[in-house]
């Protein structure tokens, strides 16, 4: 048997570090939303009881440190499931970019399994074991928009922003997000405002969502990276509507409310940077 499960991208329209946990991780508040930038990942069932990872980029590991073998690994252990499974994985989500592609397929094979091995569990129990294996991975399990508290696994889920076009835009480096967190000071900068986004996601406020845009980790990587601040520079040169890193970086994103400007944008970027994506919000919750 076999199953093949999307595994979207998010943004962070909003991300915040409120305090340092006693755990070493940070107490976050983040407003996330998917784009329709996805990976695929395809699941066959096999009866040897191994599991089994490829993957389209040769630069993505295939063991036990690809998410998505973790995934397979944490329900295979926790229901003593004897069935194997191989997971091909074609990527297109940029690698090491901010853009949760890892945690979303390990929440896709999450999600396929449950189906394809007969699990009957609940989005709530596959959003509890993922978040064992990243803090973003619960969120990825449910999709749709939601403000994430705690490490970023307390998930709620809120309204979608107002349909407009993303562009998403990677210079050629990856970011460790843990190195990034190291050298945040919580105390010495200015925190997003996050009820307020809420308020303009809410009430379908377009300029109020690109006014309220902050992402506390901006500082960090811009001061590490001096191409992710080129590439929002110009981004806002060409005429973004509103403009932020996602998560820890190094994409930058950009969301434009005309088609026409857009494209503008879109070739603007293309002209020094390769990895250049336009693409949608998804307005729906992925059940």
């Amino acid at each position: 048997m076999k199953c093949s499960v999307k595994a979207p991208a998010k943004i962070n329209l909003s991300l915040d570090a409120v305090k340092k946990r006693d755990d070493g991780f940070h107490e976050v508040e983040m407003i996330m939303t998917m784009v329709d930038l996805a990976d695929r990942i395809d699941l066959t069932d096999t009866d040897d009881g191994q599991i089994t990872v490829d993957v389209s980029e040769g630069f993505v590991p295939n063991d036990q440190r690809n998410l998505a073998y973790q995934a397979a690994s944490l329900l295979k252990e926790r229901f003593q499931v004897e069935r194997g499974v191989h997971i091909y994985i074609t990527k297109r989500i940029p690698v090491a970019a901010g853009l949760a592609g890892g945690s979303s397929d390990a929440a896709a094979t999450l999600k396929g399994l449950n189906q394809l091995w007969n699990l009957g569990l609940s989005l709530d129990e596959l959003a509890e074991m993922g978040a064992q294996i990243g803090s973003d991975v619960s969120f990825c399990v449910y999709g749709g928009t939601a403000l994430a508290t705690g490490r970023g696994e307390i998930i709620k889920p809120i309204a979608s922003p107002p349909a407009c076009w993303v562009i998403l835009a990677k210079p050629p480096i990856g970011v460790s997000t843990a190195e990034v967190y190291k050298r945040l000071r919580v105390n010495d900068v200015e925190h997003a405002n996050t009820q307020a986004m809420v308020q303009a996601i809410e009430q379908q406020s377009f300029v109020d969502i690109c006014s309220n845009l902050h992402n506390v980790l901006e500082t960090v990587t811009l001061e590490m990276y001096p191409e992710v601040k080129h590439i929002k520079d110009q981004m806002i040169r060409f005429g973004a509507d509103g403009v932020l890193m996602s998560g820890s970086g190094p994409t930058v994103f950009g969301l434009v409310e005309h088609e026409s400007r857009m494209h503008r944008i879109y070739n603007g970027l293309r002209g020094f940077c390769q990895d250049v994506y336009a693409v949608r919000l998804i307005r729906t919750r992925d059940s």
